[in-house]
């Protein structure tokens, strides 16, 4: 169901996890929950995996994540604000240790000048630093594309914290 490389990364940080006895959340919007379900492609993950969170709706991101409305309102909801909220949130929510977090546009429709097809943020929070953000832009690559190089992306994120 998923690519080796991804499901060998995610193996990788299951490790790197376990041998910090830290859990893990997600909070996923354009990629719909692939990143809770390559990390439960993992058998025995349920030590390291704390609970994922599909928040795609704005109602989901507050009520679920207590993403600040004001924060949408003025951002939206494809952000670097937005996503370090939903990480934060994710972590408080749950009783995970990091928490990783995308919003984005996916596409093939529903971009703009300032916020294209294939614009995504991933957002992290992981003990001692504050949550963070980073912006991709991957262009108009295809939905499934976007949501495949989201989820590479957030591995990545994942594995620098872990190393860190």
């Amino acid at each position: 169901m998923f690519e080796a490389e991804h499901l060998s990364a995610a193996e990788r940080l299951v490790s790197a996890m376990r041998a910090r006895e830290w859990r893990l959340a997600t909070a996923e919007s354009c990629t719909g929950g692939l990143i809770a379900a390559l990390f439960t492609e993992i058998a025995g993950v349920s030590d390291v995996f704390e609970r994922g969170f599909v928040t795609y709706s704005n109602a989901a991101k507050v009520g679920v994540l207590n993403v600040d409305l004001e924060t949408l309102t003025r951002h939206g909801a494809v952000s670097a604000e937005v996503a370090r909220e939903m990480a934060a949130g994710a972590r408080r929510a749950s009783a995970a240790d990091i928490a990783v977090s995308v919003t984005g546009v996916a596409g093939p429709g529903g971009g703009s000048v300032e916020k294209p097809v294939g614009l995504v943020y991933i957002g992290l929070a992981a003990p001692g630093a504050p949550p963070e953000a980073r912006a991709f832009r991957f262009g108009d690559i295809g939905r499934s594309a976007v949501r495949r190089r989201t989820v590479a992306e957030a591995l990545a994120m994942l594995g620098e914290a872990l190393a860190s």
